[in-house]
């Protein structure tokens, strides 16, 4: 059983936090899973990436520049997108 005493063993905090991390799982659907609020699953899984976080590989140069450009990319993506709201806004505001 993961409870002891009312509350949950460190090793299932961990088990449950590295689904949500490792495996791309959503916190919402863990934390219905395993019984445990979502608020709780939350602060487990910001614990182990805390804990974890010298485990990632630094980024070699080729990686950088591609993170970069795609951070470029996202900007360039979210200005049209702005533009675009403010242009339908405008223009469903015209026809009125």
């Amino acid at each position: 059983m993961a409870r002891k005493n009312g509350r949950f063993t460190p090793e299932f905090r961990e088990e449950a936090a590295r689904l949500v991390v490792e495996n791309d799982r959503r916190i919402v659907d863990v934390a219905r899973e395993i019984g445990v609020g979502e608020t709780t699953l939350d602060n487990w899984c910001k614990a182990y990436r805390q804990a974890h976080a010298g485990d990632e590989p630094a980024l070699e140069m080729s990686e950088r520049a591609r993170l970069r450009e795609l951070e470029r990319k996202n900007r360039e993506l979210e200005m049209e997108n702005n533009f675009l709201k403010r242009a339908a806004a405008y223009f469903a505001q015209e026809q009125r």
